[in-house]
């Protein structure tokens, strides 16, 4: 497993596709975190959630997780890979870890990133800072929430192996399907792997990501269960529709 692990993260660190993601999430959570800090004026209270929880690694490691499994059918590279590991259960493995490793690095990236920029514009303003136990308790649960959302992708991509398809399909579910099934169905839509799952994990206020202040979402604990389930559903179903899949 150790070699399979070592591949993927090296195909990660060696194409363009994650440098320019990786940017692109780094530059976006920077431009966010200055023009918030730089514009509002949060409090004591408020400045931990307004200004350094401008992490957007989790959107982008899903685009790249989804691209990085699809673009083994694109680019017919998935025959070589299967020559070298001829096991897919433990490709699919490999992947998997490889992506949620990969999550939860460039959350650390951008955490970073962002504490710095956040530290000094507000310190230049004078404005209240947060407390380093709470501002590392939030880097800590963004990073775990960025390898989950990167295990699951791979799963996603494994079961729609067309990238354009995967992309949209998630994109629609996380910003149309989960969001209705919170206003109407929220006993059903608390569930949700992309939005109220992530929330409830993140322990934050989910009227920071858009939902009803009085919305019901779970415990921590049950939300990185539920959190577990769907990542193991979707990567035992990837997994089955990897074995069946002919590859020549």
């Amino acid at each position: 497993m150790k070699p399979l692990l070592r591949a993927e993260l090296i195909k990660l660190r060696t194409t363009r596709t994650f440098a320019a993601l990786a940017g692109a999430a780094i530059g976006t959570s920077l431009l966010i975190t200055v023009l918030v800090a730089t514009i509002s004026e949060p409090s004591a209270d408020d400045v931990l959630a307004d200004v350094f929880n401008s992490d957007t690694s989790s959107l982008f490691i899903v685009f790249l997780a989804l691209l990085g499994i699809g673009g083994e059918w694109r680019h017919r590279t998935i025959t070589s890979s299967l020559l070298a590991a001829p096991d897919r259960l433990r490709f699919l493995t490999a992947k998997t870890l490889a992506f949620a490793a990969a999550g939860a690095l460039l959350s650390v990236m951008i955490a970073i990133a962002v504490a710095i920029v956040g530290f000094v514009i507000l310190s230049v303003r004078d404005l209240p800072l947060p407390g380093f136990g709470e501002l590392v308790e939030q880097i800590a649960r963004n990073a775990l929430i960025a390898a989950l959302l990167g295990a699951l992708a791979v799963g996603v991509g494994a079961i729609i192996r067309n990238q354009v398809v995967a992309v949209i399909g998630v994109l629609i579910f996380w910003f149309v399907v989960e969001g209705s099934l919170m206003a109407l169905v929220p006993e059903v839509g608390k569930f949700t792997p992309f939005t109220a799952l992530p929330t409830s994990i993140a322990d934050v206020d989910p009227e920071d990501v858009g939902l009803s202040s009085d919305a019901e979402l779970l415990s921590q604990g049950a939300a990185l269960a539920a959190m577990l389930a769907w990542i193991a559903a979707a990567f035992s179903l990837g997994a089955a529709l990897l074995r069946r899949r002919d590859v020549h």
